[in-house]
């Protein structure tokens, strides 16, 4: 099936070349309706499985300078130009608001005749729970008359490839595998210009192609798409760990190397990418009529008869293989390509194949890297190669969940969780200047809030699942941006929502301002009960987090809201601190509980009392000895450990952080490349959450000391808990620039290096004093 990607190795050098594809260029236009259809397969319902090939052919008199389309299709497109891949799409939103991409299409063609191809697939039933759909369709727009030549319609060709169908396999959410059979699919390759099409279809129209708002109802309500195209990178593959059934050259498959299976035999080679990745993986391969391949992915191995139990990442002896699978029937043709349609997760590739009177020849393997394409910027610099180590590890986790949304884990749910999503929008501001997709994720968050009020629990999602605390920590992301990255009309727009959600809490608080009920799954952590997360509980955690969204609420509505907002919540936060100190305090223990009849105690509850001013300061101690010492308490899972090393370092311990850091150093003691959803590493389901790369965050705020100390950024401070080290520097990205640190201690004297960016100023807190910090360069001997 040589048709199948048959880009990769230009589209490589062409990303090796360039950040990312021709596209999202912005039109200069104002939008002008669309004159273009929504087509598909001709008397194709457009409603089951199914992969299908778009051609259109123009001529040129003369290469265009520019030449500007809009695209997009439901569920998935790629598309070509002359047999060169420029884009990939559409970002995934709903059909309110479904996204198109605008490309450059000028660099790929040329004088005479061109060919625009694009594959679209719709994974129907079997598609990810991210994914929205309405039917199968593609649409093409030009962005002036000039390109309407290539406007959709029946004029395009369609075919479908009836050699495509799923394999659902059993992962919860992500995209499922896939089953081809190279002897009923599309021969040749149908990208280029030379491609015989004459036995091809046109297509069928679908519906006409609506702009957002252009309509009074249409099944795809059309806006441009916010985001950059995914980076796409070509990535080798370099250890083999095992072959059975057949011996391999020992260049493969570091390097491109033929691998010989001969007649009637099943050969397993295990690969092992020695990190995770997500990769389009790409194999080629000649020969082998009716042969069966399968391609397997896996994170880890698990020991065998478990299908829990994972120990050491490194390991594969005495291992068994439980992982996502496609699968190929050859049709023995030689230099035959196949790539997945969707990118896979995994460390471990495992290729099976059993020929039968004809020998297979595997010409090559290998992936290509695909995720949002961040910039990285921020600077760690110490002598401690433990620290490097994890800041390396997290940004290879917070990057693999970084799409054109961010998700939860790329391997199981691909899914947006505002839990999740909080944590790594701020590692985003902390380690690079792109908040795009930050700003997505708030802006469709926004689009899933129900009637009620409350949010979806993760979205983009075909079915609605509700985690009402979830809708709270919206409100902290709301706050978080406001804070880090400022514009207060991208913030504003969103405070409709902030209030609609804090409408429906206040409709569940008693006369005292307790939640007397917290409805559909009342999540907080993995952790304990903490007062009832399925039954929908009343507790001190679910006050707390109330207390905490009433406070950042009534900072923004106070500021660039509406004041009276900002005086109901302003009375709402007083009457919630007073209730939760008298309902949940318990002064012999010196503790928050977690209920009113105060028989169980978390590090939860008591660290969002620290977060949220409900602690005074002669409690301080006691209740951070207790999160620190009390084994009795809930204990925190990696993911909420963010906040109990915020409470902590509130509290007074800044200079502990790199003592609280036991359970990344589990991770990499058990070979993780990447951080395990749960703090019981070895029986983790997910070996890459985004949610434990909080220390990407605190690397840079709590031992460098750098964070906002005004909305926007304007003002800056500086509080550095360096512990043990005696020499650390650093920077992160800033609005206006960057913010720049170097701390080294000499001769029992701290040189101090503070470098501001134009338009702000700030304060240095260093010990029990307080030093003013001014634009540009500020040096302190210490």
């Amino acid at each position: 099936m040589k048709h199948f990607f048959s880009f990769i190795l230009p589209v490589i050098l062409l990303f090796l070349i360039k950040p990312a594809y021709a596209q999202s260029t912005t039109s200069t236009l104002e939008p002008r309706p669309w004159n273009s259809d929504w087509i598909a397969a001709a008397n194709d319902p457009g409603t089951g499985y199914g992969v299908y090939y778009f051609r259109k052919s123009i001529e040129l008199a003369n290469k265009p300078v520019a030449f500007v389309i809009h695209v997009s299709a439901d569920n998935r497109y790629k598309l070509y130009v002359n047999g060169m891949l420029v884009s990939l799409g559409p970002t995934r939103g709903d059909t309110y608001y479904w996204n198109y991409e605008t490309v450059d299409l000028a660099p790929y063609l040329t004088s005479g005749k061109n060919i625009v191809a694009a594959l679209v697939w719709n994974e129907a039933q079997f598609r990810p729970e991210a994914q929205i759909s309405t039917r199968t369709g593609f649409i093409l727009q030009g962005n002036t008359p000039a390109e309407d030549i290539l406007n959709t319609n029946n004029s395009w060709k369609c075919i479908k490839d009836n050699g495509h169908q799923p394999i659902p396999g059993w992962f919860f959410a992500a995209s499922k595998g896939e089953m081809v059979d190279m002897n009923q699919a599309v021969k040749g390759d149908w990208t280029s210009a030379n491609y015989d099409d004459s036995a091809w279809p046109m297509a069928g129209r679908v519906m006409d192609g609506k702009l957002k708002g252009m309509a009074w109802g249409v099944d795809w309500a059309l806006v441009p798409s916010t985001l950059p195209q995914r980076e796409m990178t070509y990535q080798r593959i370099p250890v083999l760990r095992y072959a059975v059934g057949i011996s391999v050259p020992a260049s493969f498959p570091a390097t491109k190397t033929q691998v010989t299976i001969p007649a009637n035999t099943t050969a397993v080679l295990l690969l092992d990418q020695t990190f995770e990745t997500n990769a389009y993986v790409t194999l080629n391969f000649s020969g082998g009529k009716d042969a069966g391949i399968s391609l397997g992915y896996a994170e880890s191995l698990y020991a065998k008869g478990s299908r829990d139990h994972k120990d050491n990442r490194n390991e594969v002896d005495g291992k068994q293989f439980i992982g996502r699978i496609d699968s190929l029937i050859s049709d023995g043709s030689n230099g035959a390509t196949y790539t997945t349609l969707n990118f896979r997760t995994y460390r471990y590739l495992r290729i099976i194949v059993t020929t039968k009177n004809d020998p297979l020849v595997i010409d090559d393997i290998y992936g290509t890297f695909t995720g949002y394409p961040f910039k990285h910027t921020a600077v760690f610099n110490s002598d401690s190669t433990v620290i490097q180590k994890m800041l390396n590890i997290g940004w290879r986790t917070a990057r693999l969940n970084a799409w054109d949304t961010y998700t939860d884990c790329p391997y199981y749910e691909q899914l947006q969780y505002i839990g999740d999503t909080r944590i790594q929008a701020m590692i985003s501001y902390f380690n690079t200047p792109d908040d795009r997709l930050a700003r997505n994720a708030i802006t469709e968050i926004d689009h899933s809030r129900l009637t009620e009020g409350i949010t979806h629990s993760c979205y983009p999602s075909k079915g609605t699942q509700v985690i009402s605390p979830f809708s709270l920590w919206y409100i902290g992301m709301l706050h978080d941006y406001w804070m880090y990255r400022g514009d207060n009309n991208f913030i504003k727009d969103k405070l409709l929502g902030e209030r609609g959600i804090l409408d429906f809490f206040s409709k569940l608080q008693g006369p005292d301002g307790s939640l007397t009920h917290t409805p559909y799954w009342a999540f907080v952590d993995w952790a304990g009960n903490l007062g009832g997360q399925l039954g929908g509980g009343s507790a001190a955690i679910y006050d707390l987090q109330l207390l905490w969204a009433y406070q950042q609420a009534a900072d923004m509505e106070g500021k660039i809201g509406l004041h009276d907002y900002a005086v109901i919540y302003a009375q709402k936060v007083a009457q919630l601190k007073a209730t939760i100190q008298s309902k949940y305090w318990d002064p012999v223990k010196k503790l928050y509980a977690d209920t009113k009849d105060k028989t169980s105690y978390s590090q939860h509850a008591n660290s969002l009392a620290i977060l949220t001013g409900v602690v005074s300061e002669a409690n301080m101690p006691a209740v951070v000895n207790g999160l620190l010492n009390d084994k009795s308490l809930t204990q925190c899972t990696i993911y909420f450990k963010y906040y109990l090393n915020l409470a902590l370092v509130k509290g007074g311990k800044g200079n502990d952080y790199m003592n609280w850091l036991d359970i990344y150093r589990e991770n990499m003691k058990m070979g993780l490349t990447t951080w395990a959803e749960y703090s019981d590493v070895a029986t983790s389901r997910s070996d890459c959450h985004a949610w434990g790369a909080s220390p990407n965050i605190e690397f840079f705020r709590t031992v460098l000391g750098i964070d906002s100390d005004a909305p926007g950024f304007t003002k800056i401070k500086v509080e550095p808990h360096l512990g043990p080290l005696t020499k650390a520097s650093g920077e992160i990205p800033h609005p206006n620039g960057k913010v720049a640190v170097d701390y080294k201690l000499d001769n029992g004297k701290w040189k101090i290096s503070v470098n501001l960016p134009a338009g702000t100023s700030g304060i240095l807190v260093w010990g029990a004093k307080t030093y003013l910090l001014k634009a540009g360069n500020n040096s302190f001997l210490i």
